[in-house]
């Protein structure tokens, strides 16, 4: 156990609101609940999106997301459970499983499909939706898989972190992004246990709970299947979670906000509608291929 680097944050911060997300379908059929929906987008700058998928019956994903666009954002993919395969129109390929995780930088345009490669068994998952700054809307595609072994783990008292991006007490995560310093981490908490985090006070940040009964955030306990928003309190220095009676895990993200115009047209989100306009003409020309 790594006791040097522990953080202690003095002022943390609340529970502004509970989300509930909404059940919906995407891709050809594809059950999953949006969890962060797009009137939380301002709110939540720089983060568009969150989907959180779950499911052991087949017909709830079996028909995947069949080749589709996106330009002007970033799509990071964690699977929890089960196998999907990604193709892509910059000629790359990989295989998302159990603890891996697919960072896409769509930049310019990119035709891409994430199709399941399991006929059967559970797939559970979440798909998270990064804004890029306007200079970095249209740099070329990027893309990177990240098996479960390359994430950088701190282990605590009762506490695990995976750190997908940024960093947490001294390690550093799998990603780093200069313009948006996104956090992202997985707890997996035993019971009763406490996780501290610092973190600007003007960074946007969310917890969501997907094991165990609920997670403390000060006085306000967030059940499973629950997203919270947490407060931007001015003096604030950070978070701190605390397992209930049963081990808890949840992803903690956060971020600094672009603070930059919102245009959004499904898979394309720019800063006009005029790029809106311009990315799909794009599209219909086959010039994202």
């Amino acid at each position: 156990m790594d006791t040097t680097t522990l953080a202690t944050v003095t002022t943390p911060r609340a529970v502004e609101r509970l989300v509930q997300g909404q059940a919906t379908s995407d891709g050809a059929g594809v059950k999953l609940v949006r969890v962060l929906t797009n009137n939380l987008q301002r709110r939540l700058d720089p983060f568009l999106m969150l989907d959180a998928f779950g499911t052991d019956n087949p017909g709830d994903y079996i028909g995947g997301f069949p080749d589709h666009p996106h330009r002007g954002f970033e799509t990071v993919t964690y699977m929890l459970q089960g196998r999907m395969r990604h193709r892509d129109s910059a000629g790359n390929e990989g295989l998302l499983v159990p603890g891996s995780v697919q960072w896409m930088t769509a930049g310019r345009g990119v035709i891409h499909s994430e199709m399941p490669e399991q006929q059967d068994g559970a797939m559970e998952g979440f798909q998270l939706w990064l804004n890029l700054p306007a200079k970095d809307k249209m740099r070329e595609p990027w893309y990177r898989d990240i098996a479960s072994s390359e994430i950088p783990e701190w282990h605590g008292e009762g506490v695990t972190a995976r750190v997908i991006a940024g960093s947490t007490h001294g390690v550093a995560g799998a990603v780093q992004r200069e313009g948006t310093e996104p956090l992202y981490l997985d707890l997996h908490l035993a019971p009763e246990a406490r996780f501290e985090q610092p973190l600007p006070a003007s960074h946007n940040a969310f917890v969501y709970v997907y094991r165990g009964d609920f997670l403390l955030v000060g006085d306000t306990a967030v059940r499973r299947q629950r997203m919270a928003i947490l407060t931007n309190a001015p003096g604030s220095d950070g978070i701190v979670l605390q397992a209930g009676p049963q081990a808890t895990r949840a992803i903690l993200v956060a971020g600094r906000p672009l603070n930059e115009p919102i245009a959004q047209y499904g898979p394309f989100v720019m800063n006009t509608q005029q790029e809106i306009f311009q990315a799909v003409e794009d599209f219909r020309a086959g010039r994202l291929a």
